[in-house]
């Protein structure tokens, strides 16, 4: 009992919420009562999430702007569409489940060391030029996927793929969410992660305590693009086809709006923000249909401004603090006064603390034995 009275249950709440709802759909996915809307948006949910707090790493944690990750995610995507078909007609079915993880596996890496050969030079850069950089990249893999001959990746039409069950696709989806959280944020804790933020607090004095800035740099960008490569695998296996054009430097730049309205270097708030931007997105499709779809960019743009004033203005900072989630619960809560206990520190309870005016009315002796009119007298 005493070690679960230790344990910091606050960190794993996001995992129990993970867990609740990959459960609760989980279970009329099985039973196959849950409609086509609802699987595809429990879909684009889970692979938000991956890649928003992928970047979050880079972002938010290293303190270094990249706009090419949508760029590692379609490495991932494609490899991990080709791969599918080809074990796919080796194997036979009936090995969905294996042929999806040998996909991650070899979209993961393929996009990690695209993350180490793009790393090694475009991170000696900084600021700017490092988010011109990763967005060229970004731009010039999806060209180099669209303009291969068809017969290698479908040219403009597209890579045919897989499509996995919708049933049972989100469940996996969640599952690697929970997977991705649990690792980056033990790599945040760690000593690595430490040494990561201090790179993004001060990259002089991070190189004056002896830490390898370029080492770093390139672990985190490589960690990022894995788990982009991942969402890329994920993203493919729920199309029939994958586009290039998914995977413009749009795509990124949604992702770091995700990022940066769910906060900085929070990992909590990137999967909230990713929830709400795929939900905004599905929504304004529904509503804005025909000659209206013109204003779904005009009414995302509005709303991504807005909720972004809202987050981070100064003027508004007295308001989020009084109307915020956590005071929300604490005004929930019914405090009991026969649990409050008085101060343990009073001066009429602490023995060893004394008044001001006691310390000035004490004499105080040298511990020396000798006094100066004994000394005297000796010396004469």
């Amino acid at each position: 009992m005493s070690k679960l009275k230790n344990i910091k249950w606050k960190q794993y709440i996001v995992y129990l919420v993970l867990v609740a709802v990959a459960c609760y759909f989980g279970v009329f996915g099985l039973q196959q009562n849950l409609n086509r809307s609802t699987t595809i948006l429990l879909e684009k949910a889970a692979v938000a999430m991956i890649l928003a707090v992928s970047l979050n790493l880079v972002v938010g944690f290293l303190g270094e702007l990249s706009l090419g990750h949508a760029g590692f995610m379609c490495v991932g995507a494609y490899l991990g569409a080709k791969t599918a078909l080809a074990l796919t007609a080796a194997m036979g079915p009936g090995n969905e489940l294996l042929v999806l993880v040998i996909c991650l596996l070899v979209g993961g890496v393929a996009a990690a060391a695209c993350g180490v050969i793009i790393g090694l030079p475009a991170l000696r850069l900084r600021g700017d030029y490092l988010a011109i950089v990763t967005l060229a990249f970004g731009e010039i893999v999806r060209s180099l996927f669209e303009n291969l001959p068809d017969e290698m990746f479908g040219g403009s039409l597209g890579q045919q793929s897989v499509r996995y069950d919708r049933y049972q696709l989100f469940i996996i989806g969640f599952v690697l969410v929970i997977l991705t959280l649990a690792v980056l944020q033990n790599l945040i804790r760690s000593k690595h992660g430490r040494a990561v933020t201090s790179i993004r607090d001060s990259e002089i004095a991070a190189r004056a305590c002896g830490i390898n800035v370029t080492k770093y740099k390139l672990l985190v960008f490589t960690v990022s693009a894995f788990f982009a490569g991942i969402a890329g695998v994920l993203f493919s296996f729920t199309q029939n086809k994958v586009q290039p054009t998914t995977f413009d430097y749009n795509y990124s730049i949604e992702i770091l709006v995700m990022v940066v309205l769910g906060g900085m270097g929070s990992l909590n708030g990137s999967l909230i923000a990713a929830v709400l931007i795929t939900y905004l997105n599905e929504e304004l499709q529904i509503v804005l249909t025909g000659d209206l779809a013109v204003l779904r960019g005009l009414l995302y743009a509005l709303v991504m401004i807005l909720l972004i004033i809202y987050r981070n203005a100064p003027a508004l900072k007295g308001f989020r603090e009084k109307w915020n989630m956590k005071r929300f619960i604490d005004r929930m809560r019914k405090h009991d006064p026969a649990k409050i206990h008085d101060d343990e520190a009073k001066w009429d309870r602490v023995p060893t603390k004394i008044m001001v005016d006691e310390v000035l009315s004490v004499d105080i002796q040298t511990s020396s034995p000798y006094t100066p009119d004994k000394r005297k007298k000796e010396e004469d």
